[in-house]
């Protein structure tokens, strides 16, 4: 059984349908990327994987068991962790403070220092306040925050938006350094080479519908499909 079977999702914000009977899956220690126009679907998809949208209709299996519908926080504990877009961490918490505060409701936990070899410049900061970071270390820091909780899959959403390339190429080295340990992955991103290096398999997502699966490698063989759904 996949580690994660997402069938027949449809989900809306008030009277909008966004999702159209989405269907995808990603197995254990797999890194999946989600592609698409903006609008498109991408991080309603996540939102709703997450329980931070309630999908109206379809099932989200997740390690053996149907989570569509149930609460963010019940979804957390069962070892789903999303990194939202804005990034959400305490401004007014240092570093440090903000990683053990994610980890105190976790089951199982990662140490500080693994946290911390995997993101030098968070061990630098770590008595500084949120606030005081850059937009990279922000971003660090919110994955560090998914991470400390030791989660079975982790949601990317636009983890590289904004950032200089100096920081895309650290938060690269970051993601294929947990793709190697075997952490599984779902990744929304706009950066489509940064998508194409670090994904197995890619989903394209146009107009609440997926209307392509395929190993990765194949896609970047097929200009014809990138320009139709992405435009490139």
């Amino acid at each position: 059984m996949s580690l994660l079977e997402v069938n027949g999702l449809n989900s809306y914000y008030g009277d909008s349908h966004i999702l159209f009977d989405v269907s995808m899956r990603v197995e254990r220690n797999e890194v999946v990327a989600l592609l698409g126009r903006n609008g498109a679907g991408k991080s309603t998809t996540l939102k709703s994987l997450m329980g931070v949208v309630t999908p109206r209709a379809g099932s989200v299996i997740f390690d053996g068991t149907d989570v569509a519908g149930r609460k963010s926080h019940k979804i957390a504990q069962a070892g789903m962790q999303l990194v939202h877009e804005e990034r959400r961490i305490f401004g007014s918490l240092s570093v440090e403070e903000n990683i053990v505060l994610a980890g105190l409701t976790a089951s199982k936990r990662w140490p500080l220092n693994r946290i911390y070899e995997m993101f030098p410049r968070l061990k630098e900061r770590r008595n500084n306040r949120g606030n005081e970071l850059s937009g990279g270390e922000q971003q660090m820091l919110a994955i560090a925050r998914a991470l400390i909780r030791d989660p079975k899959i982790i949601l990317l959403d636009e983890p590289f938006e904004g950032l200089a390339p100096v920081i895309v190429k650290d938060l690269m080295k970051a993601c294929r350094d947990l793709a190697a340990a075997g952490q599984t992955i779902v990744l929304v991103e706009q950066n489509l080479a940064a998508t194409l290096a670090l994904a197995q398999r890619i989903y394209i997502i146009n107009n609440g519908h997926i209307v392509h699966e395929g190993p990765a490698r194949e896609l970047k063989a097929q200009p014809d499909i990138l320009q139709r759904y992405l435009g490139v």
